[in-house]
């Protein structure tokens, strides 16, 4: 019925918001913006109605959340980081359809997973960040899915991901993107020395370590690299453990996975954090069944509460 028609791993870091506003650093993020602006292009290109978020600033310590409310509105200031966002507006429509048989088929999967429509909660910034350069407009519905997991298993969260799949392809009647945003390491400047670190990666061993990965993503290294993702989450720092990453991996096919990520946005040092805007072409996979490397013990994958 319905197509996955774009993934990528995004950025949402609060610097871009800053980008945009008179003094010091007005445009050091353009090139993360542009990258941005060009995913919402080909998510137009494509006929997307909604995209999907998989968002590691929503912190759960339970279950899978999807936000899936009829509209979202309001003015946001980032708890983590108030001197970064201050006094954002927002404004995009939800999509209660999607959001519902998301949760549904991922419960199918024994995926434990709730839907919330009818719910004051509002959206995090992972979220709210990228839509303000991709949906400005309010062309796109917008899902939100709590990415940042303090007790899961990678493995469900990649279970998830084709679980959602699946969801949008057998149930759903409409073009779905689904976005990975969250940052490869992610180990901030030690407080005091942020604004040394303003675009700069924490360490040389992180750098090279996000380096090689990039470089696996685009040549398709996808068995070595979902089976170094648990250890690479917890020795690379990253970013929601990178539970959003599981998850998009899942969705095309895991370890199966036969297509290779186009940069859009270099690569690029946040606050001591790596950040890229990739493009994950969505390819054929078998609908019949789950890949084997996510039907396996989800015991085999290093839990986050051990990260």
């Amino acid at each position: 019925m319905g197509k996955l028609a774009l993934t990528a791993k995004i950025t949402h870091v609060p610097s871009m918001y800053m980008s945009e506003l008179p003094g010091p650093r007005q445009g050091f993020r353009q090139a993360a913006i542009d990258g941005h602006h060009e995913i919402s292009r080909r998510c137009r290109e494509l006929g997307v109605d909604t995209i999907v978020v998989f968002d590691t600033h929503w912190l759960v310590n339970a279950n899978y959340h999807v936000l899936c409310g009829p509209h979202f509105e309001g003015v946001y200031t980032s708890n983590e980081l108030p001197h970064f966002i201050s006094n954002m507006p927002y404004a995009f429509p939800g999509n209660p359809e999607l959001g519902k048989l998301l949760a549904e088929e991922c419960n199918r999967f024994n995926v434990e997973t709730m839907a919330h429509h009818a719910t004051t909660l509002a959206p995090e910034y992972g979220t709210l960040v990228p839509m303000r350069y991709m949906n400005q407009d309010q062309h796109f519905k917008v899902v939100s899915v709590s990415a940042l997991c303090t007790s899961h298993y990678l493995a469900d969260s990649a279970r998830l991901g084709w679980a959602m799949r699946k969801a949008v392809e057998d149930h759903y009647d409409g073009t779905v993107a689904f976005l990975a945003s969250g940052s490869l390491s992610h180990r901030f400047a030690q407080n005091g020395q942020a604004p040394d670190f303003a675009t700069k990666v924490w360490s040389p061993f992180l750098e090279t370590l996000d380096h090689r990965v990039v470089q696996m993503w685009q040549d398709g290294e996808w068995e070595a690299f979902c089976g170094m993702l648990p250890e690479y989450a917890a020795k690379g720092h990253g970013e929601g453990f990178m539970h959003d990453t599981a998850m998009l991996l899942g969705a095309l096919g895991w370890s199966d996975y036969d297509g290779k990520a186009e940069v859009v946005t270099p690569y690029f040092g946040s606050s001591g954090t790596g950040q890229i805007n990739a493009i994950f072409p969505v390819t054929p996979q078998d609908g019949g069944a789950i890949p084997a490397a996510q039907a396996a013990n989800p015991a085999a994958v290093v839990p986050t509460s051990r990260l």
